[in-house]
C-alpha cells in the first residue's frame, strides 16, 4: 500500500530541501518527493499546514527494562516516544541487570520488536556493571546491536579506563557517550552552586564538576582519535570547551536537553523534586550559552534524557529525591520554542532532532527523506496548542516539571517503517 503525505512543508536538511512538497511512501521505503499536486495511486493523508520531516530521534533515554519495570518498560517508553513524534530512541545501559552483555542487549531488542512502536537502539555499557573498574565485552555488545557505549548515569572516573574505551570503540566503529561529571566535586550535591543554592540551603554542585570532565575527555579523544560524544551539556564552560575543541579540528559531538535551555536554577525555589536532575539546572548565563551553542553548531543534538521514576523515588524531600525527569512527551514542543523565539531555524531544529543523532549513532537510513531510504517520518503541526497533562502520558513516569504548561507544536502523524502509528 502506497501512502501520500499531501500538502505539507517538507524539511529535509540533508537534501537542502525546505519547501511545499508531497511525500510518497511505498511500503517500508520512501519512493519519491513530489511537486505539490502531483498525482499518485496511493492513500492520501492531508498534512496541510504541517512540517514533514525525517523521523525524529531521541539519542538519550532510559527505558528501565530489564529490572525496573515499575518505572518504565521498553513497550511503554516506545509508545510514549511515538506519541511524542519520536520514531527512534537510543536507550542507556543502566538497567538491572546492566546492559553489559549480549543477553541483555538481545532481550531489549526483542522487547522493542514485540512492542512495534518507535525503534529502540540499545546502548551498551562501557564498564562491567557500570562500576568503572573494567571494560565490558564491547565487541560482543556491538555485534549484537548496540549502537554506542556509555556508562551514563555514572561517570567513568578512571582516565585510563576511558582512554581504553575510546580506543576499543574506535576499532569497533561506534562512539563513546560520556556522562561528564567529576564525582569528587559533585558528590552529595542537589543543585547548581550559586545564589539559589545559598538561598535555598541545598547542597551545591559547581559547574566545574561537569567542565573538568569535559576537558579531560576532550584531551583523551584527542590522544586516541576515538569518537567522543558528550551528553547533556549544561554549562557555559562546557559549551566553550567543545567550541574550542571543534575549532582545533577535534571530531567531538555533544548534546543538551530541553530543560537546560528552558529552565534555570531559580526554578528550584519551590523545592519541587521534579526540578531535580543531573546535571542540575544551571544559571541564566549558562542557559543562554547552551542556546547559543545550539544555534552556532557547537552542540549537535537535542535529547530528552527521559528518566522515569515512581513516586517512591521522586515524591520525597528534594535532597533525597532521585535525579531525572521524563521528556519524551515534551522534547518536540520545548525545542520548537527555540524556532518561535528566533534562536534557530526549522531546518536547524530538524538537524538537532533527526539528522545529527542519526549521523552520530550511524543509524541506517536515519535523518533524511531520500528515495529508497526507510520510511521513518514525523509530521509536525507547529501551531497545535496543548496543555501538558501527565495523567495522559503513555510512559509510566509522571515526573515532569512541565505539568500544566501550555505548549505549542506536536506530532500529528508518526510513521515507522512505512507503518502509521
Amino acid at each position: 500500500m502506497k501512502l501520500l503525505l499531501k500538502g505539507g512543508r517538507v524539511i529535509d536538511p540533508a537534501a537542502g530541501l525546505d519547501e511545499p512538497r508531497d511525500l510518497l511512501l511505498d511500503g517500508e521505503k520512501i519512493e519519491a518527493v513530489l511537486a505539490p499536486g502531483a498525482k499518485a495511486d496511493a492513500e492520501v493523508v492531508d498534512v496541510s499546514g504541517c512540517w514533514v520531516v525525517p523521523g525524529l530521534i531521541d539519542m538519550h533515554v532510559h527505558l528501565r527494562e530489564p529490572g525496573e519495570e515499575y518505572k518504565e518498560t521498553v513497550a511503554t517508553g516506545a509508545a510514549e516516544a511515538a506519541a511524542g513524534g519520536i520514531t527512534a530512541v537510543a536507550c542507556m545501559a543502566n538497567t538491572k541487570p546492566v546492559n553489559d552483555c549480549a543477553a541483555v542487549t538481545d532481550y531489549i531488542i526483542e522487547k522493542a520488536r514485540a512492542a512495534g512502536r518507535a525503534r529502540v537502539y540499545p546502548v551498551g555499557a562501557v564498564s562491567k556493571g557500570l562500576l568503572g573498574e573494567g571494560l565490558a565485552e564491547m565487541g560482543e555488545l556491538v555485534d549484537h546491536g548496540c549502537v554506542a557505549l556509555s556508562d551514563d548515569g555514572h561517570p567513568v572516573m578512571s582516565a585510563a579506563l576511558m582512554r581504553c574505551a575510546l580506543e576499543y570503540a574506535k576499532a569497533l566503529g561506534v562512539p563513546v557517550l560520556s556522562h561528564p561529571e567529576d564525582k569528587s566535586l559533585s558528590e552529595n550535591g542537589s543543585m547548581h552552586e550559586g545564589e539559589w543554592s545559598t538561598r535555598l540551603g541545598l547542597r551545591p554542585i559547581p559547574a566545574a564538576a561537569e567542565e573538568a570532565m569535559v576537558a579531560r575527555d576532550l584531551l583523551l579523544a584527542e590522544l586516541t582519535g576515538g569518537r567522543l560524544h558528550l551528553q547533556h551539556l549544561s554549562t557555559a564552560g562546557s559549551v566553550r570547551l567543545v567550541r574550542e575543541a571543534k575549532a582545533r579540528g577535534l571530531q567531538v559531538t555533544a548534546e543538551t536537553c530541553p530543560h537546560y535551555f528552558t529552565l534555570t536554577d531559580a526554578d528550584v525555589r519551590g523545592y519541587d523534586p521534579n526540578f531535580k536532575m543531573n546535571p542540575p539546572l544551571r544559571s541564566c548565563a549558562d542557559r543562554a550559552a547552551v542556546i547559543q551553542g545550539l544555534a552556532d553548531g557547537t552542540i549537535d543534538a537535542i535529547a530528552s534524557d527521559h528518566a522515569p521514576h515512581s513516586p517512591v523515588e521522586k515524591d520525597v524531600e528534594f535532597d533525597a529525591a532521585a535525579n531525572g525527569i521524563v521528556g519524551l512527551a515534551t522534547i518536540l514542543p520545548l525545542s520548537l520554542r527555540l524556532v518561535v523565539d528566533g534562536k534557530i531555524s526549522p531546518a536547524r531544529l530538524v538537524e538537532l532532532l533527526s539528522v545529527n543523532p542519526a549521523r552520530i549513532l550511524g543509524l541506517p537510513g536515519g535523518g533524511n527523506l531520500k528515495p529508497g531510504e526507510v520510511a521513518d517520518v514525523t509530521v509536525i503541526d507547529p501551531a497545535a496548542e496543548w496543555t501538558v497533562d501527565k495523567a495522559k502520558f503513555l510512559s509510566k513516569g509522571r515526573n515532569t516539571p512541565f505539568e500544566g504548561w501550555k505548549l505549542t507544536g506536536r506530532a500529528r502523524v508518526v510513521i515507522v517503517g512505512g507503518k502509521r502509528l
